[in-house]
């Protein structure tokens, strides 16, 4: 089975590399439906039995590419586990412990359009996605809370940059990785999908920020570095006086009490989710705009990231691009890509660090599909959204 999943394959998803979702890439485009009169009239005996001949050969074109996409998908988690495997035993990772070949993408005849009437189905509910204002929302209802808003954009640029470079982060990292994820024009409270540009724009999901971080992200980031975050609230909150301080407090006691909200159920990504997809949950997101805790938040991603190479004995500080793909892939699989010595990027898919489904719709995996061509691709839109003004004025802040 693997020699031919290895011939027929000639084709990673990068999770948030979701620059553009792809329509459903293993189907293609279905001809046109016709109205059900014209279909009536049409469903002639010849028609219908060219739409079952037509059904036939799809059905078999799919059959054969789904046992070779299922044989190919089920190499890479094994060889996933080889490598997982082997670091836990401090055995060294060669080219051997990853599938070498692309992912097998479905280039056979469209599904026919159904000649007869069918039932007709529901369309199918997408799932609201809340937004900023849901965010600030929950905040005042569940905490009694609202954040502290910048009076201007640059005054959250100084915040983020006053605290990222007392954490460590270099101006390199903090404003590459701002250009690449916020397209470097981004405000502390830009929503991903949304565009004031772009009229009846909608939100993809729930990333805000100059690091984007999703609901899950800052209830994971409160659980565990919350106390880091209540220690540098309170150092501040004792440099103030009279309302400000008083200010300062009332804001450390609802921190605090989101802390302990974030702390309420095991410390898993699965957990944080569920915890994430609640009012509360939402409440704790809108930290994210808060000059304060917002920039705290935002540079924990990232530092947690250097940590966690550090800590795997990876001494050399990582470029932009190669926090960027821990940012974006989680830092275990990042870690995978960046230890990799630039011989084994060049040949090494990125289909090996992701799921199959993700790979499929992402216009961008399937393009840039080495490693050393994702990072490649990531420092050149790194470099290019550096020159815009918000990257511009970043960097300034530091």
């Amino acid at each position: 089975m693997q020699n031919r999943v290895i011939r027929r394959c000639h084709q990673i998803v990068v999770g948030a590399l979701l620059l553009a979702p792809l329509a459903d890439v293993s189907d293609g485009v279905a001809t046109p439906a016709l109205p059900v009169g014209a279909m009536a009239q049409a469903a002639t005996p010849t028609v219908i039995a060219d739409y079952r001949r037509r059904l036939k050969a799809y059905e078999e074109a799919r059959a054969a590419f789904e046992e070779d996409a299922g044989a190919y998908w089920n190499a890479i988690a094994e060889k996933r586990r080889i490598r997982n495997a082997k670091r836990r035993n401090r055995q060294p990772v060669t080219l051997d412990d990853y599938v070498l070949v692309r992912p097998p993408l479905y280039d056979g005849p469209k599904r026919p359009v159904n000649p007869e009437p069918e039932e007709e189905r529901s369309p199918r509910r997408r799932k609201s996605i809340p937004v900023v204002a849901d965010f600030l929302r929950a905040a005042a209802e569940q905490f009694q809370f609202a954040p502290q808003r910048p009076k201007s954009e640059v005054d959250f640029k100084r915040a983020y940059a006053r605290v990222a470079r007392a954490y460590g982060l270099t101006k390199e990292q903090a404003v590459r990785v701002y250009s690449f994820e916020t397209g470097g024009n981004g405000n502390h409270d830009m929503q991903s999908g949304l565009s004031t540009s772009r009229p009846g724009s909608r939100a993809i999901s729930t990333a805000i920020g100059y690091n984007q971080l999703l609901t899950t992200n800052s209830v994971e980031l409160l659980a565990e570095q919350g106390d880091d975050i209540l220690r540098a609230l309170g150092e501040k909150a004792a440099r103030l006086s009279g309302p400000q301080r008083a200010a300062a407090e009332r804001k450390i006691a609802m921190v605090k009490r989101m802390v302990a909200y974030a702390r309420s159920a095991p410390d898993t990504w699965s957990a944080h989710q569920k915890l994430a997809d609640t009012p509360k949950g939402w409440a704790i997101h809108a930290l994210v705009l808060d000059i304060d805790v917002g920039p705290l938040l935002q540079t924990h991603k990232l530092l947690t990231s250097i940590i966690f190479a550090r800590n795997k004995g990876y001494a050399r500080p990582l470029t932009a691009a190669e926090l960027e793909m821990m940012n974006l892939t989680g830092d275990g699989t990042g870690l995978d890509m960046v230890t990799m010595p630039q011989a084994m990027r060049e040949r090494v898919p990125t289909a090996n660090f992701f799921q199959r489904r993700g790979y499929e719709r992402n216009p961008v995996a399937i393009r840039y599909d080495t490693v050393a061509k994702l990072l490649a691709v990531t420092d050149a839109r790194m470099d290019s959204n550096s020159a815009k003004p918000g990257a511009r004025e970043l960097a300034a802040a530091f």
